[in-house]
């Protein structure tokens, strides 16, 4: 089922347009909302974050997938999850070494098949929609096919397929990885227009995972982790969860502990754990200050259970909920 886009279709010269109404995500690491389906509406071209299963699930790009449905009244249709959206077909390539058949393909459908085999763990698949997104800029178009498969994508746990999914978004935006597209996109950070200045958090975050002046994106994301409206909190904590640089991981652990809203929390503590592009490196580098956590008694039960959560996710390791065992686990671990 095609799903109109949510998001507006950019570039750097255009102008902010209709935004994609993406539902809130359902937190994975505690019970504050309802499950929820995708669903979109608008017109336009756009990603889609996602939503899996256990921390992965709350994948921020879970919380991308579903955008804030109230924001656009009209009628919804139901954004459909992969796999199921994205059927084999056998008039396609089997393999992203099937070059011949593929160099046949309109930029759409290249992206399209490229991104589904990486979603597969096709050999090739990687590589190949790295040496050719720069030419699909422009002419990829948001449809319910590319948002399962970056919702996919985003969620896998491969990290170059994760990195492939924000390369077919960003396309999808019609966002080049250069200067011009990043003021355009600073332009609407600061938007009076909430739905737009939350797609603005959400691809700074993308395109500061590409390169484009990280340290400087990680910074005007951690400002409005000051915010006075949740909801833009929320997204901050997501573009930095995405952005995946060594600044962001301070500013999420700060979030965790003293965000006045359950949901911001949740998402950071998600973020740390397995959302977003972090390495496994970088989420260690996490752990003692989640220790801290565990039983700081300024905290409420639910963000403790959170850095419990967070420490299991990140370390593999299955540890009764109690401080003194997961101290005695990271001491021996050294």
């Amino acid at each position: 089922m095609d799903v109109p886009s949510p998001f507006p279709t950019v570039s750097p010269t255009a102008k902010a347009g209709p935004i994609d109404p993406r539902l809130q995500p359902t937190p994975d690491y505690g019970t504050l909302g309802p499950g929820s389906d995708i669903a979109g509406l608008g017109t336009g071209n756009a990603p889609a974050p996602s939503r899996g299963s256990g921390l992965r699930s709350a994948h921020l790009i879970a919380a991308v997938v579903g955008m804030v449905a109230a924001l656009i009244v009209g009628m919804t249709k139901t954004h459909p999850i992969w796999p199921n959206s994205v059927p084999s077909r056998s008039s396609e390539p089997v393999s992203a070494r099937d070059l011949p058949q593929i160099d046949r393909m309109k930029p759409q459908k290249q992206a399209e098949t490229l991104l589904e085999l990486a979603v597969g763990h096709s050999q090739g698949a990687v590589e190949q929609i790295s040496s050719r997104v720069d030419r699909w800029n422009g002419k990829v178009q948001w449809n319910s096919q590319i948002a399962s498969l970056t919702t996919a994508a985003l969620n896998s746990n491969d990290m170059r397929v994760r990195e492939s999914g924000v390369e077919v978004e960003l396309a999808a935006y019609g966002l080049a990885k250069n200067a011009a597209s990043l003021e355009f996109v600073l332009k609407n950070v600061d938007s009076p227009d909430h739905s737009q200045k939350i797609w603005a958090l959400w691809a700074l975050g993308l395109m500061a995972n590409r390169g484009v002046e990280s340290e400087r994106i990680a910074g005007v994301l951690a400002d409005h982790l000051k915010d006075d409206d949740p909801d833009s909190r929320r997204w901050a904590v997501e573009g930095l969860a995405v952005a995946g640089s060594d600044q962001a991981i301070q500013p999420l652990l700060a979030t965790m502990h003293d965000d006045s809203s359950p949901m911001v929390r949740e998402r950071a503590a998600c973020s740390l754990a397995e959302s977003g592009m972090f390495t496994s490196e970088q989420r260690m580098t996490a752990v003692p200050q989640l220790l801290n956590y565990t039983d700081d008694s300024s905290l409420d039960e639910q963000t403790r259970e959170w850095a419990f959560q967070a420490l299991g996710d990140i370390t593999h390791q299955r540890l009764p909920r109690d401080s003194a065992a997961w101290r005695r686990w990271y001491e021996s671990a050294k």
